[in-house]
């Protein structure tokens, strides 16, 4: 068996989400959108039956969870596409944000079982989407008033969280606070940066993406991130070894040059298991727990590292390429990339799980 896998630590994703709960100070959405952001959407959820809640992006990913046994409250961040959606919706008692006017019309003229669980969303200054600040205090009475609503809660989202000395944030508060003024409501704004370095705007909800799966969403270093444990692990094993002179290019086009006698390690592992095809030569890796770097241009099943200076590695040493020992932001940071967009690229290799 190819040895390429991503083994999935499951008591570090329960660590995690138990920060979350604490820092927050209220209850915790743990966001699983994107199949868990590449490590198992019904796995990770049955891995905490302790949390408050989940988040998901769309109806699809909900059913997959709701068809697995999973009871806990499911919340649609993207809301629905087509108001026929709603029937599913009542039927698998999801939650559903709303953050367009026809939306709101939507629900007043369906056909419901039971009363729904909204979340209106406010665009505060993201600009993606969300209801304008004018629009808020009306949808508001409207959903309340149609009947088809049991609870509303308000949300938004921060664009620039994870820039701790920008103004941003608390003014897309504050724009918040101005436009719900007077409205009874649980209010929900804080998504992992917030979580994490922004404690003034911790509410009622707070929404876990990827703080969940053990990675910063900060450039920099900051002591409550620090408390975070990686979750994946993605690994593989050195599968040939060639030694070559000074001058030698290395790889296609020849990126890599070698500057002295070379000993090069093969690692099963490319683009298309998710490795960043654009990383740099120089991105750390960790070969038998050693540090190294990637030498060569990835290609699509194999990539290169330099071995040179670890004279006990060889055929069947282990390689981790991102995990406890090379973060996912550092391999993120070379490749002008950021983790979210690694471990949602994970494809084609087995996920392994640890309890």
């Amino acid at each position: 068996m190819r040895p390429a896998q991503a083994l999935i630590d499951l008591a570090a994703l329960r660590h995690n989400y138990q920060l979350a709960q604490r820092l927050g100070g209220g209850r915790a959405l743990a966001v699983i959108k994107a199949n868990a952001y590449g490590h198992g959407a019904v796995v990770c959820a049955e891995a905490l039956p302790e949390a408050d809640g989940f988040a998901v992006a769309c109806i699809e990913e909900a059913l997959e969870l709701r068809a697995a046994g999973i009871r806990q409250p499911i919340l649609l961040l993207e809301g629905f596409f087509a108001a026929d959606e709603l029937a599913l919706i009542d039927q698998h008692q999801l939650w559903c944000v709303v953050h367009s006017a026809w939306q709101v019309q939507a629900i007043e003229r369906a056909q419901l079982q039971r009363p729904l669980t909204v979340w209106l969303k406010l665009d505060s200054g993201m600009h993606r989407v969300g209801v304008a600040v004018d629009e808020l205090q009306p949808l508001y009475q409207r959903l309340l008033a149609s009947g088809q609503v049991a609870k509303v809660v308000l949300m938004s989202h921060f664009a620039r969280a994870d820039e701790l000395e920008c103004p941003r944030t608390l003014e897309q508060q504050k724009a918040f606070l101005n436009a719900s003024a007077g409205l009874k409501a649980e209010i929900s704004l804080a998504n992992s940066p917030a979580i994490l370095g922004w404690p003034q705007v911790h509410n009622d909800w707070v929404r876990a993406g990827i703080m969940l799966y053990g990675a910063s969403p900060f450039a920099g270093q900051h002591a409550q991130a620090e408390q975070l444990k990686p979750v994946m692990s993605l690994s593989s094993q050195i599968i040939a070894v060639r030694e070559l002179p000074a001058g030698e290019p290395l790889g296609y086009a020849g990126r890599f040059i070698t500057a002295r006698p070379t000993r090069v390690g093969v690692v099963a592992m490319g683009y298309a298991d998710g490795y960043p095809r654009h990383a740099p030569d120089g991105t750390p890796v960790a070969v038998d727990g050693q540090r190294t770097r990637l030498i060569g241009r990835v290609s699509m099943d194999m990539l290169t590292v330099d071995l040179t200076d670890l004279p006990k590695a060889g055929l069947g040493s282990a390689v981790e390429l991102w995990g406890q020992q090379v973060l996912a932001s550092e391999v993120a940071a070379q490749a002008q990339s950021i983790p979210y967009q690694l471990f949602c690229n994970v494809r084609r290799v087995p996920l392994r799980y640890q309890h």
